[in-house]
């Protein structure tokens, strides 16, 4: 092994997911999330993004076409995780969730940021969440994180948009 660390600039710039169904993806991640489709390649794929970005999540049907969702014991994505600029963003992500009735799965306060977890229509895992300032972060007496899952309060989230 050699001592090269990657670019603290590095991101991950997009996922992309295969699908059973691309309109029914369409409509979570467009039409609840609030994503914009960019680009589609005839029935089989689309990019969609915030913002204008060429594409934030590739979704196609190349080879899952009315598939059924990956085993959950099995390896591959355990979620996509899509960061949300400040609390009052997540909070309303999360009441546009709650006004259809779409399930969620979770909702952790981790120390460093809040996540609420949901499955997308072909059960990937999503989680929407916002990052605290870094200067608020837990730090353990040497410096390190010290991040946990704790309860994450969720009508104190909603309290940020009335």
């Amino acid at each position: 092994m050699s001592d090269y660390t990657i670019p603290a600039q590095t991101r991950i710039g997009h996922v992309h997911l295969k699908v059973s169904n691309l309109d029914r993806s369409l409509g979570f991640y467009c039409g609840l999330l609030g994503f914009t489709k960019i680009q589609t390649y005839g029935d089989a794929a689309a990019f969609i993004s915030a913002g204008g970005y060429h594409h934030h999540i590739g979704l196609n049907t190349w080879y899952s076409k009315n598939g059924p969702p990956a085993p959950v014991n099995s390896a591959g994505l355990f979620h996509t995780a899509i960061l949300f600029p400040t609390r009052k963003d997540l909070a309303v992500a999360f009441k546009r969730l709650v006004d259809d009735g779409y399930p969620i799965t979770g909702a952790s306060d981790h120390g460093v940021s809040e996540a609420i977890y949901l499955d997308d229509p072909d059960k990937n895992g999503v989680e929407l969440y916002w990052d605290r300032p870094a200067d608020d972060w837990p730090r353990k007496p040497d410096g390190s994180l010290d991040m946990y899952s704790e309860h994450l309060d969720l009508e104190a989230l909603l309290k940020e948009i009335e």
